[in-house]
């Protein structure tokens, strides 16, 4: 899943159409606030934008503080799935189950140093469940490992029905292991626009994670 945080905005229709023939199923995008993660991207012009590009779902990371206030204009800006982070509310429930109610997927982030703990009783309630393998904030960061334990933590905690997600310094030499230790989802950046080839480099790291899928 490309993370479109890397794109040449000055090209978004073509990045997107791009990807689109490269053989993508859909899109991730990355929402900083400045306040939650000291960084700070686009909002919701940028998601309607996309969804007017593509049919393909769309997924919005939600990397911002009181995202109790926003997911219904994301949702109504054309996500498909909305993801916050279990550190920016006091009760990730109540979001969770408002997501639901508007027919969105219902995805619970967490950083790479937040237990499991933080989590474990609010499974039940997620349709998507994502790993941060980096410190959210900047695309380009290095893969922490500790990512892939807490991925085959996950996998024995979850309903089969729940994907597992994995955003963060995902790339050729990464996203066989994670797919090994359980993800269903493996957001990539920089290993994707740093091609020449979008369609080789998806087929590539596409290949690469199927072959390790993660077996009983």
């Amino acid at each position: 899943m490309p993370s479109l945080l890397r794109c040449d905005f000055a090209h978004l229709a073509d990045e997107v159409h791009r990807l689109e023939d490269a053989g993508v199923q859909s899109f991730h995008l990355d929402v900083m606030d400045g306040h939650f993660v000291p960084n700070l991207t686009y909002g919701l012009t940028i998601v309607s934008t996309v969804r007017r590009l593509t049919e393909l779902p769309i997924e919005t990371h939600l990397m911002i503080a009181n995202p109790e206030q926003f997911i219904e204009q994301y949702v109504e800006a054309g996500a498909d799935a909305v993801t916050f982070h279990v550190e920016a509310v006091d009760d990730a429930r109540p979001l969770l189950a408002r997501l639901r109610s508007l027919g969105a997927v219902a995805g619970l982030a967490y950083n790479p140093d937040t237990p499991l703990a933080a989590i474990e009783g609010l499974l039940d309630a997620c349709d998507l469940v994502l790993t941060m393998s980096v410190h959210p904030g900047f695309g380009g960061q290095s893969f922490e490992e500790i990512a892939l334990t807490k991925i085959k933590q996950l996998s024995e905690l979850v309903a089969p029905e729940v994907f597992l997600e994995v955003d963060g310094g995902v790339n050729a030499e990464t996203i066989g292991r994670c797919s090994q230790a359980g993800a269903h989802l493996h957001v990539v950046g920089s290993a994707i626009f740093s091609s020449s080839d979008y369609r080789n480099t998806i087929e590539s790291l596409t290949q690469l994670a199927r072959t390790q899928v993660r077996t009983p």
